[in-house]
């Protein structure tokens, strides 16, 4: 009998992986979204920009017909992806109010369609428009999820003010959202091939492919683009590199757990040569199995921005990959207030 995740850890699946079905229209969005509580989770992270024609400023009419269509399929809603345009135009910044003007409609068809909370990038908001939002997210009962992610680490100076913003203000209805896409022993199998076909240089790929965490690896992809080296072909592809795959390990998050209240269990591909996506889950549920975590781990796939895999297969197969690799590490070592029930003290 395989073992469990603990029951106060929820495993979910983003509407996010289904982006080219959704974008091909060949089923209507809402058919799509739904259609992972029939065949995936029944636990389900939004993006509402492709769902919601009426975003950012989403219509009752459409967010009842979602919250519906889920309820009938015992589905519902964890995280709604919030946007935050700063910008009317080029060079016309939003005034505090009109940011939080912005926000508002996305808060309420969050709580309307049954969501938990709502995402937006770390540190976004900013401390003034955070104090505006707090009211609010109590009026709504919703947890406003900070993402960190990426090549960000909590000690970047972009990032580690904005965690002491949300410490200081020690409020449970604001919380920061992890994206394992931090935590990356190696590049994906699938994606090295994709800059093999596309023409990097052999020597630029053999740092790659083997030390990718050495930080002179970095230097040579910034090197290779300050050159205009890139070939233009996988010149979006390659910019991966620099943005959405990170380098930090597990340990790394140990002083920001408190605040954590989700993860991303970002994947780009199946391919676990040397356990490049099970080590990062198991060394994140070792982790969790010692902190007394309670929140949702969502499956999130980004490798369809180069495979073509079928997003239903992808994700039921990455589920079940992370819910092993999660859980049997947090069984092994359960949280100290775990131990001392069992221990009847």
């Amino acid at each position: 009998m395989a073992p469990a995740l603990p029951d106060n850890w929820t495993l979910c699946a983003s509407s996010f992986n289904w982006t080219p079905e959704i974008t091909a229209a060949r089923r209507t969005a809402l058919d799509v979204v739904s259609g992972i509580a029939d065949s995936v989770t029944k636990t389900i992270e939004l993006e509402p920009g492709l769902l919601w024609r009426s975003f950012p400023a989403p219509q009752d009419a459409e967010v009842d017909e979602l919250r519906d269509s889920l309820a009938a399929r015992g589905g519902r809603v964890s995280i709604v992806g919030a946007s935050l345009d700063d910008f009317m135009s080029p060079t016309d910044r939003r005034s505090l109010q009109e940011r939080l003007d912005f926000l508002v409609p996305q808060l309420s068809a969050a709580s309307r369609v049954g969501a938990r909370g709502i995402r937006l990038p770390i540190g976004q908001a900013g401390t003034e428009l955070l104090t505006l939002l707090q009211p609010l997210l109590h009026e709504f009962d919703l947890v406003l999820y900070e993402e960190i992610q990426g090549q960000q680490t909590p000690n970047n100076p972009s990032v580690a003010p904005a965690l002491d913003a949300i410490a200081r203000l020690a409020d449970d209805h604001v919380r920061v959202l992890v994206d394992i896409s931090m935590l990356m022993p190696a590049l994906p199998v699938t994606y090295l091939h994709e800059l093999r076909q596309g023409g990097v240089p052999s020597d630029l790929l053999a740092r790659l492919e083997n030390d990718w965490r050495d930080p002179a690896t970095l230097d040579a992809v910034t090197a290779l683009l300050r050159a205009g080296k890139v070939p233009p072909r996988i010149h979006t592809l390659f910019m991966n590199l620099l943005i959405r795959f990170g380098r930090s390990d597990a340990a790394d998050l140990q002083g920001i757990l408190p605040l954590v209240g989700a993860f991303h269990l970002k994947f780009w591909d199946l391919d676990d040569d040397g356990g490049r996506v099970s080590q990062p889950l198991h060394d994140l549920g070792s982790l969790l199995g010692r902190s007394g975590f309670n929140g949702t781990l969502t499956s999130e796939w980004g490798g369809h921005e180069w495979l073509q895999d079928d997003p239903t297969e992808m994700t039921r197969s990455h589920l079940a990959l992370a819910g092993a690799a999660l859980a049997e590490p947090a069984l092994v070592e359960p949280a100290p207030a775990a131990r001392a029930a069992r221990a009847g003290l």
